[in-house]
């Protein structure tokens, strides 16, 4: 049960979202801009950066959103599964395994991230736009997941809740729907 009262048609964080429209419109924006705005990194390699976080910070909901949607956005629902089991083993480039070791690393603590997990990011390929990204990335997904479970917000257990989370994700990102969500009637 949240610790402060949230609508419940309107689980994990958009709920707390809604709760304060006031910051969540900087937070959805930052969002909608690492996500889903211009990048080299694609759409899908971004999601598996903040599922891997919210699957390190134990954050059920994050992590079965952002997994969802990187598996939509990837096309292959084993990806998102592999990289947060093992990343040195996962499906994924070189490249992309040494940002998400530099995105476990900050996720752990920002001091933990080397100057050799950064050379090993820029030997793989990695501008240092990337770099910075994938950091800013799991920053903010450690926002959200403290968010979350700090203030003790639903976490469905439904899968199809993710499903359905995940389509909205991958068709129309971070932004607020023009009139925010229904509300639902008693």
């Amino acid at each position: 049960m949240p610790h402060i009262p949230l609508p419940e048609q309107l689980p994990g964080i958009t709920g707390l979202l809604e709760y304060r429209l006031d910051t969540a419109m900087p937070i959805r924006e930052l969002t909608q801009i690492l996500l889903r705005g211009e990048s080299t990194l694609s759409q899908g390699e971004r999601e598996l950066i903040a599922a891997l976080v919210s699957s390190r910070n134990q954050t059920n909901f994050c992590e079965a959103a952002h997994s969802k949607a990187a598996d939509l956005l990837l096309g292959d629902d084993e990806i998102a599964r592999a990289v947060k089991q093992d990343i040195e083993t996962a499906p994924v480039s070189e490249k992309m395994k040494a940002l998400l070791q530099i995105a476990a690393l900050t996720q752990k603590n920002g001091r933990d991230v080397t100057p050799e997990a950064v050379d090993r990011a820029r030997k793989a390929g990695a501008t240092d736009r990337e770099i910075h990204d994938t950091v800013l990335i799991t920053a903010l997904f450690c926002l959200y997941n403290k968010y979350v479970d700090g203030l003790a917000s639903v976490t469905p257990a439904d899968p199809a809740y993710y499903q359905m989370l995940g389509e909205r994700i991958t068709t129309r990102g971070y932004v607020r729907p023009p009139g925010g969500y229904p509300v639902k009637s008693n």
